[in-house]
C-alpha cells in the first residue's frame, strides 16, 4: 500500500470516528451519518490498496 494513500485512508478514518462521537454525543444524526460515511469511505480506499498490493506480488 503506498504511503500516501494509506495515511489518507487512515485519515478518513478517524475524522469519521471523530465525526459520529460528536454527533452521538450531541443527539446529531446528520452528523453521525456523515462520520459513518467518511469512516466507510476510508475503509474502501485502505482495501482498494489491499488488493492491489496482492496483485503486486
Amino acid at each position: 500500500m503506498s504511503g500516501s494513500e494509506k495515511t489518507q485512508a487512515k485519515t478518513e478514518q478517524a475524522k469519521g470516528k471523530v465525526k459520529e462521537t460528536a454527533g452521538g454525543a450531541v443527539g446529531n444524526e446528520k452528523l453521525t451519518a456523515e462520520g459513518r460515511a467518511e469512516q466507510a469511505k476510508g475503509d474502501a480506499r485502505q482495501a482498494k490498496e489491499k488488493i492491489k498490493d496482492v496483485f503486486k506480488d
